[in-house]
């Protein structure tokens, strides 16, 4: 159930996230979600897209550094707690949070991407405790 996330280190320089974006659009790689931090010198841009290995090549191929990471999608209740009751699962198992994020909305409620410090220890905590993980196919029809 790991969802394969591309990471992109950017510049600190306008118009460089237009033209990584840019790259995708005229390879027909979709967005499904993007999240975006930045520290001093440099910008972290992750992405969640339906095609990831072929992105992280015609990124690569256009100057940017990249990298993939494996994160989980959770769909959410919507209904107040609910995103704490999952996170809490974890740490009832001391399962670190690296980061997350939200994508939207499925017909469950919210949906986020996680990234924890053991995904594999995370699924099955997750998945013994009822809550609901996305495959990669299914956060792509979101």
């Amino acid at each position: 159930m790991l969802i394969n996330q591309i990471s992109v280190f950017l510049e600190n320089k306008s118009g460089r996230l237009a033209e990584v974006l840019d790259i995708l659009g005229k390879n027909d790689i979709d967005l499904i979600a993007i999240s975006i931090s930045d520290t001093t010198d440099f910008g972290i841009l992750r992405l969640i897209v339906n095609k990831p290995e072929e992105a992280e090549e015609v990124l690569r191929e256009g100057g940017c550094t990249v990298n993939s990471t494996g994160v989980l999608a959770v769909s959410v209740e919507d209904k107040p707690g609910s995103l704490a009751e999952v996170l809490a699962f974890l740490a009832s198992e001391s399962i670190g949070i690296e980061y997350l994020y939200a994508v939207g909305k499925d017909t469950r409620g919210a949906v986020v991407i996680v990234r924890v410090d053991d995904p594999d220890r995370a699924i099955k905590i997750l998945s013994d405790n009822s809550a609901k993980l996305l495959s990669a196919d299914k956060l792509y029809t979101l």
